[in-house]
């Protein structure tokens, strides 16, 4: 089957500003992919667990060129549980987009076009995954990728911190990023923490759920 006839169920895409990863504020197109596997307990997108259609891969990069936006973001759901994104944003890579890709910790990364902007999320315990960090892939990152943690406690805090020493992650990937989950703990509590332990990383709020509602979708 040639390339762009492959398929995707696509839950959205649209067009915003980005709201989290050291992307923050640009203008970028979101390509939501259907399916998930994981059922972290902090989720704003259970909606792409089963919502979505079939697009062809030629469908959904004439959806992307037509915001005429040259960031694109790959999101989910979970991306990589579809094995036609691969293709996908090697097509979009060649168009000359700058392309992200929003992706659990869970998942192979290794097999993604290496133009691509990985950002991986490491599930913290609060997160009910932790287990399903899948920690081959930090020999797989970059330069050019970023590792978000997520956390609502003090533990989560701890588990990221030691996990950012022990792999040496700061050395490893672009940046890491330290990000409250919405609405469970106090962000200054967090911004403290790093401060009092010197470290390197990136704190980040999701800039979308100050500008919009924190439940407003296509934002």
């Amino acid at each position: 089957m040639p390339e762009h006839e492959k398929t995707l169920t696509i839950n959205e895409i649209y067009h915003s500003i980005q709201g989290e990863s050291t992307w923050v504020g640009c203008p970028c197109v979101f390509v939501r992919l259907t399916f998930c596997n994981l059922r972290c307990n902090y989720c704003d997108t259970e909606y792409a667990f089963y919502e979505g259609t079939k697009q062809t891969l030629k469908e959904i990069v004439d959806a992307v060129a037509a915001f005429r936006c040259p960031l694109v973001e790959i999101t989910g759901g979970e991306p990589l549980l579809q094995k036609n994104v691969l293709p996908l944003m090697s097509i979009l890579c060649d168009a000359g987009d700058t392309v992200l890709l929003e992706t659990s910790g869970a998942h192979d990364i290794s097999e993604v076009d290496p133009r691509v902007h990985r950002i991986m999320d490491l599930k913290t315990p609060g997160s009910g995954e932790v287990e399903k960090n899948l920690w081959s892939n930090i020999d797989h990152l970059s330069s050019r990728d970023e590792v978000k943690f997520v956390m609502g406690s003090r533990e989560d805090y701890e588990w990221s911190r030691d996990k950012v020493q022990r792999y040496n992650l700061l050395s490893r990937c672009h940046a890491v990023l330290f990000s409250p989950i919405f609405g469970r703990i106090d962000p200054r509590q967090i911004v403290e923490w790093i401060l009092a332990d010197k470290l390197d990383v990136r704190f980040q709020l999701q800039m979308h759920k100050f500008i919009w509602s924190p439940t407003q979708r296509g934002v």
